[in-house]
């Protein structure tokens, strides 16, 4: 066994512990720090498979702002922040359904490839990479970046108690009713 196999194995198993910890923790904002610690474990394996660009766009793209996108978003709404008691669910039937779904996915995968081997292509570079990406993906990127500006301004929408709110000495029922010259 190599170091990589060890490196791959330990990184894996910070990985599977941090994402059962995301699922079945109460607190949501330790939900959200367990999300770090399992994607920043996938950079890691990313990094000892020596795919170096990839691990760095799981940094900054996943790490460094979905994940921070989530946690602002948490504290700006005001959600609970402590542990919440409505998520008490059993967990027997999501256990049975993620276990059944996992062996059925491996069986599948043993199934179809037995033990083909694959041959992998050559090595691409950066500069490949970010010509498909900007020349083929660049709608599906830009809509992703329109999409989390739109869940920052609504979050930040919510939290403000004074957006929607009647103007001072107007009563509710008031603004409710249709003026007479409108009838």
């Amino acid at each position: 066994m190599t170091a990589a196999d060890v490196l791959l194995l330990g990184l894996g198993a910070v990985a599977v512990g941090s994402a059962l910890l995301v699922v079945t923790t109460k607190h949501l904002v330790r939900a959200g720090l367990y999300l770090v610690v399992c994607l920043g474990a996938m950079a890691g394996l990313y990094l000892v498979l020596t795919a170096e660009l990839v691990a760095w766009v799981q940094v900054l793209i996943y790490v460094g702002a979905v994940v921070v996108l989530l946690l602002f978003a948490v504290m700006l709404t005001r959600a609970p922040i402590g542990a919440s008691t409505d998520l008490d669910r059993p967990g027997l039937p999501a256990v049975l359904v993620g276990g059944g779904a996992g062996l059925g996915l491996a069986a599948l995968l043993i199934d179809a490839f037995r033990w083909t081997t694959v041959d992998l292509p050559a090595a691409g570079t950066a500069e490949r990479l970010g010509t498909e990406i900007f020349r083929s993906w660049v709608l599906p990127f830009e809509v992703l970046s329109v999409l989390l500006l739109a869940a920052l301004v609504g979050a930040i929408v919510v939290s403000r108690p004074d957006i929607g709110a009647p103007p001072a000495g107007v009563d509710r029922a008031d603004r409710l009713t249709v003026p007479e010259a409108d009838r």
